[in-house]
């Protein structure tokens, strides 16, 4: 299934790519204008959720081809409410997979500033990050050698999501804490986030 997911990415044929941190900030801009906001509309926070649910925090992939039909219908809809937002996210799911089918490491500054907009941009509208932008701010900015910076990002994610197993363990490796090892191991010992990081 996660091949699916890559697949679908890779082929979900955006327009616009942008390539660096700076064009994604012009890029989300137009978008943006073109948009309609709607802070009561919550389809496209849903959405994200429930990529999270099935792809992140389940313990195995349960991306459904239901699931990435809805998200195709919603991208390609322009009546779709706040689909600036769903647009950006789908920008870095497409640079993710293009990048790891390529074999190449992903750009973090493209990666940071995705995720900033997405955080700041999901705050103003939902009132709210979804669980996903923590997870996926995390990993750029440890991709990007920024620990202190990650500490945060975690940190402030498991307050709003506690029960987060991507953030559990994103935190346990950069910790190494006790508690949260044995929380995962006793509670979670075969979510893919626990096998894939051997975490015994």
């Amino acid at each position: 299934m996660k091949k699916l997911i890559l697949a679908f990415f890779f082929c979900i044929g955006l327009n616009a790519f942008a390539q660096s941190g700076a064009q994604v900030k012009d890029l989300f801009q137009k978008i943006k204008e073109q948009a309609k906001i709607d802070k009561n509309d919550r389809a496209v926070y849903e959405v994200l959720d429930e990529f999270y649910n099935k792809n992140l925090q389940a313990e195995n992939d349960e991306m459904t081809p239901e699931t990435i039909q809805r998200i195709e219908k919603m991208a390609s809809d322009p009546n779709t409410k706040n689909l600036h937002i769903l647009m950006l996210f789908l920008m870095y799911q497409q640079h993710i997979s293009r990048t790891s089918m390529a074999g190449k490491a992903p750009d973090t500054e493209f990666q940071i500033e995705t995720m900033n907009i997405l955080e700041n941009e999901t705050r103003e509208v939902y009132g709210k990050v979804p669980a996903i932008i923590y997870i996926y701010k995390a990993e750029s900015l440890d991709g990007a050698g920024k620990k202190s910076e990650v500490k945060t990002v975690l940190d402030q994610g498991l307050k709003e999501y506690p029960d987060s197993v991507p953030l559990k363990v994103y935190t346990y490796l950069n910790t190494k804490d006790e508690v949260l090892k044995n929380d995962l191991v006793k509670n979670h010992p075969n979510h893919w986030m626990v096998q894939q990081f051997g975490i015994k």
